[in-house]
């Protein structure tokens, strides 16, 4: 028979103990393994580097052509178009007829005044003939009456020499006198008469002169406004926005058009925010338009705000301009100051999404990412200038960090940014 042999405790124990350290060193092991922060996709995250390098303190900006000058074309008469003499696009000449209107209206008005201004020519020569027969009337009288005058005084002189000869006895002395005074009574008084005349004359036909003037200034809208159903150029240039059709309807004040300047252009801009108040007229920029580099300058600022933009004009300097189609885009870099040296990352979707007050640092071994604030200064459209929270050669997450949230570590399956080169900064 089988002898039972006894237990052998110290084996059991010694195997237990080393199931217990075995699962303890792999758990420790899953434990460091183990992601600590919000886990991140490496592969989705782009790392620039801290570094020193020039910053160039300007602005790129996406802007349009547009003429340097346009005349609008309003409707200043209704009407019906009878005749359409231009299109669209054309060059014009100033004053060159575009279309023609018609307006039964403002013929019958025009017939009206110069029948009106007719008249007033009629009245006016009846006045005249009158004031001048009235003037002739007056003048005879006039003689009339100074040649009795005169004769009574004649007659008065000869019978006071005749009376101091003692022939004319002192009552016919006194009625020779007295005849004498009531002609020159008469003659004063049909002269003071003549004056009154000659001044209410006078302003009857100032107040004539003054109604034809008017009538004439009246027949002269009159013309003006039939003349304008001719509707000329007002200026040399290229018409646009032109479409009007042969029997359509004019109305008052319609938009019918413009006509742009077809070699003179300027640029406009839609800039962020941001460079409002570091944008001023007179700043200087360039375009490189086929090749060729042409100098600009801000030349009017447009300070209301929509959707977090503001707009600017750029013209160009003295001296040759490109040739420009309307509506052409063009990159034109802005100088805001003078190029130096900073501390800077590059332009990305980092700053839009947190507006450059916070980064996620990575640690050495690219494997977590800490949440710091920072604080930025200057911006390009590849630069931002780094002024406080950041030490040269420090990595920076530079992707878009909006889907982070608020979190305040990032942790990473695998090492980020270890692969990654630093951007050029000098740019």
């Amino acid at each position: 028979m089988d002898t039972p042999l006894p237990a052998r405790r110290g084996r059991r124990l010694a195997a237990l103990c080393a199931g217990v350290l075995f699962v303890a060193g792999a758990g420790m092991l899953l434990w460091r393994a183990m992601p600590r922060g919000l886990s991140v996709d490496a592969a989705n995250v782009r790392v620039a580097t801290v570094a020193r390098a020039t910053f160039h303190d300007d602005v790129l900006v996406r802007a349009s052509a547009a003429p340097l000058r346009s005349v609008l074309l309003d409707a200043v008469e209704s009407g019906r178009v009878e005749e359409v003499l231009a299109r669209d696009g054309a060059l014009v000449a100033q004053g060159e007829v575009l279309f023609r209107l018609s307006n039964a209206q403002r013929r019958l008005e025009l017939l009206q005044r110069e029948s009106e201004r007719a008249q007033q020519i009629s009245n006016a020569m009846n006045m005249r003939i009158a004031l001048e027969a009235s003037r002739a009337d007056r003048r005879r009288r006039l003689a009339d009456l100074e040649f009795a005058a005169r004769e009574a005084d004649k007659q008065y002189r000869r019978s006071l020499a005749l009376s101091g000869q003692g022939f004319v006895s002192a009552a016919a002395l006194q009625d020779a006198a007295d005849r004498s005074a009531q002609q020159r009574r008469l003659l004063a008084a049909e002269q003071g008469d003549a004056r009154t005349e000659e001044r209410i004359q006078a302003n009857a036909l100032q107040q004539m002169d003054k109604a034809g003037t008017r009538l004439e200034t009246g027949l002269r809208l009159v013309s003006e406004t039939v003349a304008a159903l001719e509707v000329r150029a007002p200026v040399a240039g290229r018409l646009t926005d032109f479409r009007l059709q042969v029997g359509e309807t004019v109305k008052l004040d319609q938009h019918l058009g413009r006509i742009d300047d077809p070699v003179r252009f300027k640029l406009a801009a839609q800039l962020d925010e941001y460079y409002l108040n570091r944008m001023a007229p007179g700043l200087a920029a360039h375009a490189v338009v086929n090749g060729g580099s042409y100098a600009l300058a801000v030349s009017r600022l447009s300070p209301q705000i929509r959707d977090g933009r503001f707009a600017l004009e750029l013209a160009f300097g003295e001296g040759a301009a490109p040739v420009l189609q309307p509506g052409q885009s063009l990159d034109v870099a802005i100088t805001l100051g003078a190029p130096a040296p900073a501390l800077v990352l590059p332009m990305d979707a980092w700053i839009a999404d947190g507006g450059g007050a916070s980064v996620y640092v990575l640690a050495a071994d690219g494997r977590s990412a800490l949440r710091r604030p920072v604080r930025m200064g200057r911006r390009n459209d590849s630069q931002v200038e780094v002024l406080a929270g950041l030490a040269p050669g420090e990595r920076v997450i530079v992707s878009s960090t909006a889907a982070y949230g608020q979190a305040a570590r990032l942790a990473f399956a695998q090492p980020a940014g270890l692969s990654a080169q630093p951007k050029d900064m000098t740019q």
